[in-house]
């Protein structure tokens, strides 16, 4: 209804009422809103406790009566402050009332007198000037309410200014009980303080460019991310060029990739490059037993990187393992922390899936870890099990910690100092802060365990991948590596071991460079010879033979077993040779046919899965063909390798009869269950008859090269373990020569031809040498 009072609908903080008028009219003058007895109240109760607590002290009958006392506190400054903040409370609660019974009264205080005052102030002062003006006035107001108690409580003092200029005499005076009474709490204070400061100390180490002794030429293999890291590195040099431009220095740095494939090696090369300090942070520095402990690290750290900074014109930190840092309470997005031993169990009881190629060999394992997190209660359902990253909901480093360094990294241009808290305190503007240049380094194999907002542009810029080297890559890091010690090997030999090693790391060419030493040493040398890196590396993949010597029945099963493997990825692996073939127990593998791709690939084709196929449903069609329709139970991990690829060839990769993909229903390779179960759930016919066709093809190929699948068979018998140049031998053939032949035929596209059909060339024959320059320039960008 208009005209009605109503309540503002802000809830109890609202200070007025209003009337409401009809739509387009103006709001009519409002009435303050009601005050509770007890808001009303509190300050004449603090005053008048005060006032009673001295009247009190005063008051002796029959020497001093009630009006002496009161004529006596009012001669006091404590006193007559105590009566005319009594009688001003009273009558601001009078105004108050007033406010809230008559609207006219309330707007004309609000509108005329205080407006006004409000209206002149923002038109002659600006608010920064009316904002140290309001501050300065609650200190005075502050410093005379401790001048008036000092003047209560002290004799010797006749007023509140001349007890704030003899607060210092005052203070040291009686110093001895002010230092009783505060003893206990700042015993307790300086207790904890010095256990916090004790526990933040460490996990990060200073180190100085001419202390290391590593530059960018000792690292092999990742010339492609050095070239971006000195790129980002060297606007720390010369940060005014991209500054003048209105650009910035990037924040940081993100190296992942595998385990030992350089990330630490180049940080620590970047270390020795730069002309600025290195700050080394260790991966366990912030993982604490008591919370606020990590917060104390970070802000230690950053503490120290802003004086090194502002020192020495830059600094560059290097958080290694930085996936320790952990994620803020989230479940990981990908499988981390799997067992150690699930590939192992995935290799099977025979030779397990070593023929496979690489790409072959991560997609079963991939699915098999995958299958292997699954909750026994939850796997009709295929819910992954989850791994939470960190404890409490701080990550892994805390409670606050991953919170901490992200706001430091944020507030690196945030005005700090003991001088500008004292310049804000006494309401002055605050200094500019300076430009701290830190750059950030970071390195991690687990990339999906960093939280989003650390990885975000203005943190860490830029986000390199440092993965296995290049079969170029791996030549020069091989070189390095047999350059520091005294070895025979070729150069046809150090490209036939680089060809032979795809996916190792510069780590893994370390250590089998050392393990060749090794090997050399015990036989009583210091040269390396090509022999000595071939056992290291059988060594290193397969581990040390279990020396098992097998019953002849076996022997010749196993032999029998593993030639039949051999035969037929000699044959139809065209993109693959054969490393070595061995009936030796390694492990949990009763034997061994292992190739290598010889050229880094990123697709694989229909024929070549077809051929993987082949190879590993070997072994069944073999024992079959010359144990008389018997077979043992090592094709059983065989048999899981070949039905997987087989399932995702025809449910996933258009490679059968259907065209529809069922991995839309698993979403996703980590932390979501294998597509090939539902595969063959849905398409098991399908399945069943790739398989089919491919294992009558292996039974007519084994049947036509009967005779060479037992020559195989004899020599693995006789030396246990045989090379691929050895098979190839026996076979008498290249490598591949069937699989080529079921691959389809290679032909190139004129360019020229291409563009004519298009309309797009007009003459082809002058045209060529620009079109052609055009296009590679296209190629190379």
């Amino acid at each position: 209804m208009a005209g009605e009072h109503q309540p503002v609908a802000d809830g109890p903080e609202a200070e007025t009422q209003v009337h409401k008028g009809t739509a387009g009219q103006k709001d009519a003058p409002r009435t303050r809103r009601k005050s509770q007895p007890w808001d009303r109240l509190k300050i004449l109760v603090l005053l008048g406790f005060f006032m009673a607590f001295m009247l009190s002290a005063k008051i002796n009958a029959p020497f001093t009566s009630v009006q002496e006392a009161i004529a006596e506190m009012w001669s006091e400054t404590f006193g007559r402050f105590l009566i005319i903040g009594s009688f001003v409370e009273i009558l601001r609660q009078i105004h108050y009332w007033a406010g809230e019974r008559s609207a006219r009264y309330n707007g004309f205080w609000r509108e005329s007198v205080l407006g006004g005052v409000e209206r002149q102030t923002e038109k002659r002062l600006s608010p920064w000037t009316r904002f140290r003006l309001g501050r300065y006035i609650r200190i005075t107001v502050f410093l005379l309410i401790i001048g008036a108690i000092f003047d209560y409580f002290v004799a010797d003092v006749t007023g509140p200014a001349e007890a704030l200029i003899q607060a210092p005499r005052i203070l040291a005076r009686n110093m001895q009980q002010f230092i009783f009474i505060m003893f206990a709490p700042l015993y307790l204070i300086i207790q904890f303080g010095a256990l916090f400061w004790f526990l933040s100390r460490g996990g990060m180490e200073v180190i100085m460019p001419e202390e290391i002794k590593t530059r960018y030429e000792d690292v092999w293999g990742q010339d492609h991310v050095l070239e971006l890291v000195r790129e980002n590195v060297g606007f720390l040099e010369k940060p005014d060029e991209i500054e003048a431009k209105g650009g910035y220095i990037p924040g940081g740095i993100l190296l992942w990739g595998p385990p030992g494939t350089g990330k630490t090696l180049i940080a620590e090369a970047t270390a020795g490059e730069v002309g600025v300090p290195f700050v080394f942070v260790e991966p366990g520095a912030f993982i604490n037993m008591f919370f606020g402990v990590g917060i104390l690290k970070v802000k230690s750290l950053f503490r120290k990187l802003r004086k090194l900074s502002l020192r020495n014109g830059g600094v560059v930190v290097f958080f290694d393992e930085a996936d320790a840092l952990g994620s803020r309470g989230s479940l990981s997005q990908g499988q981390f922390g799997q067992p150690m031993d699930a590939f192992g169990a995935a290799i099977g009881t025979c030779n397990g899936f070593s023929y496979l190629s690489s790409g072959s060999q991560r997609l079963i394992f991939d699915d098999f870890v995958a299958q292997s997190t699954l909750d026994p209660e939850d796997s009709g359902a295929g819910k992954p099990r989850r791994i939470i990253m960190g404890g409490g909901g701080g990550g892994g480093g805390g409670m606050g910690t991953l919170q901490a360094l992200l706001t430091e990294i944020s507030g690196l241009t945030k005005p700090r100092g003991l001088s500008n808290r004292i310049r804000k305190s006494l309401g002055m503007r605050p200094k500019a802060p300076p430009k701290y240049r830190i750059f950030i380094m970071m390195a991690s194999n687990m990339p999906q365990a960093l939280d989003e907002a650390l990885l975000r542009p203005g943190r860490i810029d830029r986000i390199y991948r440092v993965g296995y080297p290049s079969r170029e890559g791996r030549i020069a890091t091989l070189n390095g590596y047999l350059d520091k010690v005294d070895h025979q090997l070729t150069e046809d030999e150090i490209t036939g071991l680089a060809v032979k090693t795809p996916y190792y790391s510069g780590a893994k060419i370390k250590d089998l460079v050392n393990e060749a030493l090794i090997l050399a040493m015990r036989d009583d040398r210091e040269i390396i010879t090509w022999n000595d890196i071939w056992k290291a590396k059988l060594l290193k993949e397969l581990g040390p033979s279990e020396r098992t010597e097998y019953i002849d029945r076996e022997r010749h099963a196993i032999a029998v077993h593993e030639s039949c493997h051999a035969v037929i990825a000699h044959l139809m692996l065209s993109d693959q040779e054969i490393d070595m073939a061995t009936i030796q127990r390694h492990s949990s593998a009763l034997g061994m046919v292992k190739p290598i791709q010889m050229e880094d690939r990123v697709t694989r084709w229909k024929t070549e899965y077809e051929g993987e196929i082949m190879t590993s449903i070997a072994s069944l069609v073999g024992e079959r063909m010359f144990f008389d329709g018997d077979n043992s139970s090592g094709v059983s991990s065989d048999l899981q390798n070949a039905t997987r690829l087989a399932a995702y060839m025809h449910g996933v990769y258009g490679m059968g009869d259907a065209v529809s993909s069922l991995a839309v229903m698993a979403a996703g390779r980590y932390g979501t269950p294998d597509p090939s179960p539902d595969v063959i759930k849905r398409r098991g016919k399908g399945v069943e008859a790739i398989l089919q066709r491919l294992y009558e093809e292996t039974h007519a190929l084994l049947d036509e090269y009967r005779e060479k699948v037992l020559a195989v068979a004899a020599a693995l018998e006789d030396r246990k373990t045989l090379s691929g140049s050895e098979i190839s031998e026996i076979m008498g053939s290249e490598p591949g020569v069937l699989g080529h032949g079921r691959t389809g035929t290679w032909r190139m596209i004129d360019p020229n031809r291409a563009l004519e059909a298009a309309g797009l060339l007009e003459e082809p024959a002058a045209a060529t040498a620009a079109n052609m320059s055009e296009i590679n320039d296209i190629t190379d960008d």
